[in-house]
């Protein structure tokens, strides 16, 4: 096993949560990003949307403050949410002063002598308060952290590296538990390398993979949630998970997203008949937040029993369609859909995981040294249902937050414990893969039917035996082979399937994106749902 020289900082993840630490952190710290497959494979590419943010002298704080919490529907920590919030506009300057060019209300009008931006409005916003480049926001806010790490002489960008397992002092027979690293597959080489630091920052996204529709990446697996539970720290809220209500529904579509912002821009959602059916669900028709749109188109499809519903922007100017959502036009004609002329069809895919590792204000875990940011953190921001383009204003926010505590601890490499060696003497070669493959695709098709959009206690302890079951099968092929990136991410994604049901189980209510036949009222008091590994039977 290769043992790499270690950093002050290690970086798990190259989203726009991770780089915005890496480039907080550089100009006094020397720090290693990891990329699981290149650095432009994780999830903020993806984002269309934008960042949400107050700097209108027609907004408040207040108001955003008030929309967020009203959608997290009673979990919102309100003192993390006022911290992420007032430093919006401070997120937004520094993305600027990066190079992000957002759009301008007129485009003719050049940014740098003070034009107007063009603030789009999204679902469950009292007010257009959400920053945008056309409807590639996360693209272009990706391109440019990516341009800047990749430049830096204080960042090192490794590619092709799997996180396998944190390195902890208490494996080590040490009396003080802390975080120093992790072992780390290099998918080119083969090899397990240990890559050590004295302080680990998770920014690993989320894990909506484990259902079989999702608007997320390949890379979305939930590795560091399931890295920081093996270790020892405590998981918050994990059975909210958002599913996005406006997935482009075609055979060839491939987890294609068709941003809120569309209904934001007064997009209507229609039945097959034509009929806008939102209105009969909530008071903001297409504007509701997430969960209440997802839960409605569910219903209708169920009832009508239909495959999908359809966004109607046809009432659009094509010069407007053009200009605001270039790439959902160039998709649509790619796959026979004129949206200028036709509706969109449209289903809710996994988009979202709410909760996560349980962290402070600094995106500090339990574990001394290691950190959580973005949508691997449980922050309390969210609480039962994110409010739509606040994901990466949390993402800058807790990076400038991590960064600043680390900043200010000890980073002293000279003082690591080296790490055990990676083992694989009692490991072969896999000779069946395909149990890999099958056991991926079983647990992905009954999270989607078991533990999805509508649930029931039935349905969630049909899910826990035969996620049981499946672990079992895996840890016997993880102790038996040598491991591979598929079977990384099958033990990572079963580990946290078996953390959303467990916490499916035991709420015994529906709130926000849990939605229970079996409780279908709402406690007047809302709880966490914290697990604990400690107690984990």
């Amino acid at each position: 096993m290769e043992s790499l020289t270690p950093s002050e900082v290690l970086v798990i993840g190259s989203g726009a949560a991770g780089l915005t630490t890496a480039l907080l952190l550089a100009e006094t710290r020397n720090v290693t990003v990891l990329s699981k497959v290149d650095v432009r494979s994780g999830s903020t590419p993806w984002a269309q949307g934008g960042i949400a943010a107050v700097t209108h002298h027609n907004d408040t704080e207040e108001g955003h403050i008030s929309d967020t919490i009203a959608a997290g529907v009673g979990l919102c920590r309100e003192s993390v949410v006022r911290h992420t919030v007032t430093q919006g506009s401070w997120a937004i300057g520094q993305l600027i002063d990066w190079g992000v060019q957002f759009d301008l209300r007129d485009k003719h009008v050049d940014s740098s002598n003070g034009g107007e931006y063009h603030l789009t409005r999204e679902g469950g916003h009292s007010a257009r308060r959400v920053f945008h480049v056309a409807d590639s926001t996360g693209s272009a806010i990706a391109s440019r952290l990516m341009e800047r790490a990749m430049e830096h002489p204080h960042i090192q960008v490794l590619e092709d590296r799997i996180a396998i397992d944190l390195i902890v002092t208490s494996r080590m027979g040490l009396k003080n538990n802390a975080c120093v690293g992790a072992y780390v597959l290099n998918r080119l080489t083969g090899q397990v390398e240990a890559l050590q630091a004295p302080a680990v920052v998770l920014a690993t996204g989320g894990a909506s993979k484990a259902y079989l529709y999702t608007s997320n990446p390949d890379t979305a697996t939930g590795d560091g949630i399931a890295m920081a539970w093996r270790a020892g720290c405590r998981v918050a809220n994990m059975e909210f998970n958002q599913f996005h209500p406006t997935c482009l529904f075609h055979p060839h579509a491939k987890s294609f997203l068709v941003s809120e912002a569309m209904r934001g821009e007064g997009g209507i959602l229609r039945l097959p008949s034509g009929e806008a059916f939102m209105p009969r669900f909530h008071e903001s028709a297409d504007l509701a937040p997430r969960d209440v749109v997802a839960r409605a188109i569910d219903h209708e499809m169920k009832r009508l029993g239909i495959d999908s519903v359809y966004l109607d922007v046809t009432h659009m100017t094509p010069e407007f369609i053009a200009e605001r959502f270039p790439n959902i036009q160039v998709r649509c004609n790619e796959l026979g859909i004129d949206l200028l002329t036709e509706p969109i069809p449209v289903v809710p895919a996994a988009h979202y995981t709410c909760g996560g590792v349980l962290t402070d204000l600094n995106g500090q875990t339990d574990l001394s040294g290691l950190y959580a940011i973005g949508e691997s953190a449980a922050t309390g921001l969210h609480g039962a249902n994110r409010l739509a383009s606040n994901s990466l204003l949390e993402c800058l926010v807790f990076a400038r937050a991590a960064a600043e505590k680390i900043l200010a601890s000890e980073c002293k490499v000279a003082k690591l414990p080296a790490a055990p060696a990676w083992d694989e003497s009692q490991v072969i070669d896999a000779d069946e893969k395909i149990v890999v493959s099958h056991n991926w695709d079983e647990l992905r098709r009954f999270m989607w039917d078991y533990v999805g959009i509508v649930r029931t206690t039935p349905r969630l302890t049909r899910a826990e035996h035969r996620i049981a079951l499946l672990r079992r099968e895996i840890h016997e092929f993880y102790s038996s082979f040598r491991v591979d990136a598929d079977l990384i991410e099958l033990r990572n994604l079963t580990q946290v399937a078996e953390l959303i049901v467990r916490s499916a189980l035991a709420r015994k209510e529906s709130r926000g994106l849990h939605y229970t036949l079996s409780y279908p009222q709402t406690l007047p008091v809302g709880k966490d749902t914290i697990l604990d590994p400690k107690h984990a039977g």
